[in-house]
């Protein structure tokens, strides 16, 4: 709220926030904050926008509606295929090194490598 000019004359303003009246003079500056409010409550609200960002599970204020849990999902069957492509990796090089490990496996690699005409 701003100040309410009582007398321009005698220089006496009301400050109705704090219920007084007081002199007006030149060396007080008083700057009337009212616009900036929404501004501030706007950025509280991406404060704690930021906030929740941090959680999968809580809803963001620029997205769609019923979309808490759609970073959660999102990162569990992400981490189901990794799992997965993680785990035919190692069996596969568990596979290679059994084979070469045995010298039966290694005549075998090399009777799968050698070329068709070749007896």
């Amino acid at each position: 709220m701003g100040i309410v000019r009582i007398s321009s004359e005698l220089g006496l303003s009301f400050d109705p926030l704090k219920g007084m009246v007081a002199e007006e003079r030149d060396d007080v500056v008083q700057y009337a904050l009212d616009p900036i409010y929404p501004m501030v409550e706007r950025l509280d609200h991406i404060a704690d926008d930021l906030m929740n960002q941090l959680t999968p599970d809580s809803e963001l204020m620029e997205s769609y509606a019923n979309r808490g849990k759609a970073s959660y999902i999102g990162g569990l069957y992400t981490n189901i295929w990794m799992g997965f492509i993680i785990g035919l990796v190692v069996a596969f090089v568990f596979l290679i090194s059994t084979l070469f490990a045995s010298p039966a496996g290694v005549d075998l690699i090399r009777a799968a490598l050698k070329p068709a005409g070749v007896v």
